[in-house]
């Protein structure tokens, strides 16, 4: 007897949902996001090594490049403008994109301390009266850290390392201060040396600015999980908050 051929099952497929657009632009959005914080992670360790080799070509490039992190700004920004207008993101989704344009703005800003430490170099130029502190590169890496960390916690929506990264700001400013403090004993014992301790000061407060940036990405870590806002350097060492 002839059997009859096996009819075919046919899974049914899948159709794509309403989210799958969004998430695949708030993907695209956190990745071009990275790589505008990579940019401006590198340009702050390199803007110190700048300064410490005496490097005016190097330095002169690093402030001309500013603009391509300015473009990358200008450009998320009218990403993140665009997905409002076209996707209509409601609750956590638009807490994200609220967060990348803020975050993008502190990666801005950021690089303009990298470009000013730059300017410092043409202003030390090629014959220094003292040598930079040895506490400003430690300083730029862990300033630098902080920045990688806060990028980190925020593609993986990690509070309670935003939280930890808060007491890694006191480390930066305890460098500063040691760093203030060196340089006024230098100017003490050799006055002519004012003008370029005040740059060295200048610089090193620019790297304890981007820990406070730093500070600000986390700020926007706790807002995109919670929906809280939280001042973060207000949070005392033992987790309490300050008065």
């Amino acid at each position: 007897m002839m059997q009859r051929p096996k009819r075919l099952i046919r899974q049914p497929q899948q159709r794509p949902t309403a989210r799958q657009p969004l998430e695949r632009e708030l993907r695209r959005l956190q990745d071009n996001m990275l790589v505008m914080g990579s940019r401006v992670s590198h340009n702050i360790t390199d803007a110190v090594d700048i300064l410490r080799n005496h490097d005016l070509d190097a330095a002169i490039q690093l402030i001309a490049d500013d603009r391509l992190v300015n473009a990358q700004r200008h450009q998320m920004e009218a990403d993140c403008l665009s997905l409002i207008a076209t996707q209509n993101p409601i609750a956590r989704d638009l807490r994200i994109i609220a967060a990348v344009l803020a975050i993008v703005t502190e990666l801005e800003r950021i690089n303009d301390y990298a470009k000013g430490i730059a300017k410092v170099t043409r202003k030390v130029g090629k014959e220094p009266l003292l040598p930079p502190t040895p506490d400003l590169p430690r300083m730029a890496v862990k300033a630098q850290g902080m920045l990688r960390r806060a990028l980190f916690a925020f593609t993986e929506r990690d509070v309670a390392l935003a939280y930890a990264i808060a007491n890694l700001d006191d480390e930066v400013d305890a460098l500063y201060n040691q760093i203030y403090a060196d340089l006024v004993s230098e100017v003490i014992q050799c006055p002519s040396v004012a003008a370029h301790a005040n740059y060295y000061l200048w610089a090193a407060h620019n790297l304890e600015r981007t820990g406070d940036r730093a500070l600000n990405i986390c700020e926007r870590v706790i807002f995109t999980v919670t929906g809280k806002l939280v001042e973060l350097d207000h949070i005392a060492p033992d987790g309490d908050l300050e008065g």
